[in-house]
């Protein structure tokens, strides 16, 4: 199907619609031998709630980077599924069980026939699904913080987990997510430390001034603030999460981030 698809007019059109979605600020798609194979809509779940929401931020993820890990039916939350990647992971939800089951088939198959290709390599290295704020009414990891107006949640980027500032005033350099260094929780920073010390690395002092721990925005409210502009058609109540797929280029490196909030998925082969 995909060797069909390559040169044909119809999927360079695809690509072109898809492109024209996030206007002049978006990385062009249109590459030799990258095909659009599957499109859809999902439900994301991000750290807040799922509601309506547009985007224009344009966020890819190389497929052979991509691990799927399946999630069992949770009151309200059904037929959902982990997407993993070195820099973002996250969940989504299908309408149906044979929904997801067919588009989880289909992402592993694409990842399949890309990686059989033996010109790409898997990612060793994933992100962590961030714990959805409802799920934590304390930090998970001292039990002792109530979060409040002032005492405001962060997500290690390491676990994932919603801690408070003050378990998670330092700072760490994971660069598979960021070239700057990142929050991460006292326990993670404690492993990531003895990992780099016994692996002879020097590990500079990064720690969050007391004055972020209250009171002031938190540093996860940057993952929130990304708009997405559907296709003309597609009426933004209906649109649900936008999600990008795509194997790309080692100069893609740079663009190699995720999607938004309401989801009209796409993927590409290349």
């Amino acid at each position: 199907m995909v060797d069909r698809l390559v040169h044909s007019e119809a999927n360079a059109r695809r690509i072109s619609i898809v492109e024209s979605c996030f206007g002049s600020g978006g990385v062009p798609l249109a590459k030799p031998g990258r095909v659009l194979v599957g499109e859809g809509v999902l439900t994301k779940l991000c750290r807040k709630k799922a509601k309506p929401r547009q985007y224009n931020r344009q966020h890819i993820v190389p497929l052979e980077d991509v691990r799927l890990s399946s999630l069992e039916d949770d009151g309200f939350w059904k037929n959902g599924w982990q997407v993993i990647s070195p820099k973002k992971s996250f969940a989504v939800f299908a309408a149906t069980k044979t929904e997801k089951e067919e588009w989880m088939a289909h992402i592993r198959k694409c990842i399949g026939d890309l990686l059989s290709k033996g010109d790409k390599k898997p990612a060793t290295e994933h992100a962590a699904v961030w714990v959805p704020d409802s799920e934590a009414q304390y930090c998970m990891h001292c039990l002792k913080v109530k979060f409040t107006t002032m005492n405001r949640r962060h997500h290690c980027r390491k676990c994932g987990a919603v801690v408070c500032g003050t378990c998670s005033n330092r700072r760490f350099l994971l660069p598979q997510q960021s070239d700057k260094p990142v929050r991460v929780c006292a326990a993670c920073y404690s492993t990531l430390e003895a990992s780099n010390k016994d692996d002879g690395q020097p590990v500079p002092p990064s720690t969050i001034p007391p004055s972020s721990f209250a009171g002031q925005q938190s540093d996860d409210e940057d993952d929130d603030q990304e708009f997405y502009h559907p296709p003309d058609g597609l009426k933004a109540s209906e649109v649900r999460e936008s999600m990008r797929y795509g194997s790309s280029d080692e100069d893609d490196d740079d663009e190699t981030r995720v999607y938004d909030e309401q989801e009209h998925p796409q993927f590409y082969q290349q």
